[in-house]
């Protein structure tokens, strides 16, 4: 059931807006975008059942020609409403909104510090993909904001329109800290693999002075190798300059062992 009240459908597109930040801000920390899209992609289709019944409330008017001071009150209302639906529609697909004052701007200024925290961090620019592109011509009654999930079976948000203001702003500082306390676990996930990261360095470390220490050794007997190539080179040089001289020695021993022999 949508809300009919202007000031709850004001509060509900401020929750609509601080998610749309907190997805932005979890954008910039390179996480996951799409965790929260089916709860902005709801509460966008509440916003919009909201302001068809507003619509609808203002079109039953006795002389819509001429409202009164409340009736045009009204009136202002359901157009801020309707601009602002549009903005956060845009920006929630991707799209440039047409004022993007809209999304950092609180229509209930009891807001102002969540949204400066929201705001905090810079926002990166991000497109959305789906796995079906077609999906969104499937039929009138599929959630065109709905993102492509595995597990369609993820917890329902409360409807909005059944709480008070306090409800909706107590509910979204529960999301905030919920999306706190993933952003503490994935810091402490990095500082483990941060510290992991050093040890493998320092081992490396260590394997490199070993593997250094080997290259020493191996140059020190590639010398001992070179020095003794170079002295058989020497020999053997040496003994082809003086062949002759070699077998002239080689006869004479000869000679001397046959005549000890026929002695």
């Amino acid at each position: 059931m949508a809300a009919s009240n202007p000031s709850q459908l004001f509060l509900l597109a401020d929750h609509i807006k601080l998610s749309l930040l907190e997805r932005q801000r979890a954008i910039s920390l390179n996480l996951a975008p799409n965790t929260q899209d089916a709860q902005i992609s709801r509460s966008l289709d509440q916003l919009q059942s909201g302001i068809a019944a507003l619509e609808s409330q203002a079109s039953g008017w006795d002389d819509p020609l001429n409202p009164t001071s409340e009736q045009q009150e009204f009136s202002e209302q359901v157009k801020r409403l309707k601009s602002q639906y549009s903005d956060l529609s845009l920006q929630f697909r991707g799209s440039q909104p047409n004022d993007p004052s809209t999304l950092t701007s609180p229509n209930d200024p009891a807001l102002s510090a969540d949204f400066s925290a929201a705001s905090s961090r810079k926002p990166s620019k991000s497109v959305r993909f789906t796995d079906n592109p077609s999906a969104s011509a499937a039929g009138p009654t599929q959630n065109k904001y709905a993102p492509y999930r595995d597990d369609p079976s993820d917890e329902e948000p409360p409807d909005h329109s059944q709480l008070s203001n306090q409800q909706i702003h107590e509910y979204h500082q529960e999301v905030l800290r919920e999306q706190d306390e993933q952003l503490d676990r994935l810091g402490e996930s990095i500082g483990r693999q941060r510290d992991l990261s050093i040890q493998i360095g320092n081992e490396l470390d260590d394997h490199a002075m070993l593997l250094d220490e080997v290259d020493e050794r191996v140059d020190r007997h590639q010398g001992q190798l070179d020095r003794a190539n170079k002295g058989l080179n020497t020999f053997a040089r040496k003994a082809k300059e003086n062949w002759s001289l070699t077998v002239i020695i080689l006869l004479i021993i000869i000679l001397v062992l046959l005549i000890i022999i026929t002695k």
